[in-house]
């Protein structure tokens, strides 16, 4: 294989870092032949396997299959041999071999759903990964907040996948008082290319999914209600993807995802995934890439969480929008973000009434303004300078309390 993809052999001395976090432009990722190489992250993952790797483990595939900035930092621990994969021989890769990509992208659906619930451990406070049941929980919530076409679609779930549920009866009386006023989307499940109006629910966290999503136009927000309020987990544009680990790994939707504006949709059921393996790799290698943005726009996420200034929080958290969208940060160029003020207080797990007052403070910078409901920057290029200010100063405070680093055996 090796030669066949002309693969190129490396040679690292002791101490040398391979790759350094934050660097911006990763174009390939490394096997390790021999030797060992230190991972380090500046915000480390709690419970993520060892920060060790040997020979045939690899590093830096995340970054250099969604075309990102490293997330990572790798060093020599001993004299070291690698095998580097460059981006466009990965491609090639999954094209001859499309089994491996499946391999890929159940890896990466349970890494995701790993670093989602530990995510959530630090952002949301809460982990449970809620079954059918909670779609009554979910129905009433959104009625109680007058958004009656996301409560009927929740409680026709609960109907549907609780039938012996004990708010069934509860359930069908205010399913059938919501629908004689509204009109809810009907799909054929064998209709792949489908279109939802804004604020329409694509699915409800707790329903069992059967589909993912590939977004053709348009935007999906994808929420999670925590403590009787609904947190925005993230933001999708077209070319993104949602629902692959419900699909993947036969669990219940962690998060709802709703229309932002009129979308247009790809739906793949399980049937039509197995049949794009065989017939469609190219889609397979593009899931897969999708799936490695995903990680890597969560490991900035769980980074950003860990920041201690809440108004370094928001600036980080936009500069992670940036780079998600592939903004140039060198430039002087203004730019205006998709989402006002309440989504980014969302993004940094902020209430209204506290996110409020650190908000004022980033509007305190005149390069900073809200302009039709939106944020607006003067240049993408203060956004990173203001970024890098605030997570510096949280390095210092927290090499100020740090143990030293451990020795590792070679």
């Amino acid at each position: 294989m090796e030669n066949q993809l002309q693969l190129d052999v490396l040679n690292y001395k002791k101490d040398t870092y391979v790759i350094v976090e934050g660097r911006q432009n990763a174009d390939c990722f490394y096997i390790v032949q021999k030797g060992n190489v230190r991972i380090s992250k500046e915000a480390a993952v709690e419970g993520e396997k060892s920060d060790l790797c040997g020979p045939g483990d690899f590093f830096g595939v995340i970054s250099t299959l969604s075309f990102h900035s490293h997330i990572e930092s790798a060093q020599a621990l001993t004299d070291i041999v690698l095998i580097a994969v460059r981006q466009n021989q990965f491609v090639e890769l999954i094209r001859k071999n499309p089994q491996i990509a499946i391999k890929i992208i159940l890896q990466f659906s349970k890494r995701l759903r790993f670093l989602n619930e530990t995510l959530a451990k630090l952002t949301l406070k809460n982990t449970t990964d809620e079954g059918p049941s909670h779609l009554y929980n979910v129905a009433e919530y959104y009625l109680n907040q007058k958004q009656n076409n996301h409560a009927m679609y929740a409680y026709g779930q609960y109907i549907k996948h609780c039938p012996d549920g004990k708010n069934i009866a509860a359930a069908k009386d205010k399913y059938a008082e919501l629908e004689s006023s509204i009109q809810q989307p009907e799909f054929n499940k064998n209709e792949i290319n489908r279109t939802y109006i804004k604020n329409t629910m694509l699915f409800a966290e707790g329903e069992p999914g059967d589909e993912l999503f590939i977004i053709q136009k348009g935007s999906i927000k994808i929420t999670k209600i925590v403590d009787n309020k609904e947190v925005l987990l993230a933001m999708l544009k077209p070319g993104d993807i949602l629902g692959e680990m419900a699909l993947l790994e036969g669990k219940p939707r962690a998060a709802s995802a709703v229309a932002y504006e009129d979308s247009d949709v790809m739906a793949v059921n399980k049937a039509n995934f197995e049949l794009m393996i065989k017939t469609q790799p190219q889609l397979m290698a593009r899931i897969t890439t999708l799936l490695a943005d995903r990680i890597w726009l969560i490991y900035k996420q769980l980074a950003n969480a860990q920041i201690e200034n809440q108004v370094g929080r928001m600036y980080d958290a936009l500069l992670i929008q940036l780079e998600k969208n592939r903004v140039s940060l060198d430039g002087k160029k203004p730019y205006t973000f998709a989402f006002g003020q309440s989504e980014l207080l969302n993004m940094v797990g902020l209430n209204e009434k506290e996110g409020n007052i650190f908000f004022t403070q980033m509007l305190g910078n005149k390069d900073i303004q809200i302009i039709d409901n939106k944020i607006h920057a003067a240049s993408t290029a203060e956004i990173l300078k203001q970024s890098e200010y605030f997570r510096k100063i949280d390095r210092i405070k927290k090499k100020q309390t740090e143990k030293p680093p451990e020795e590792y055996p070679v």
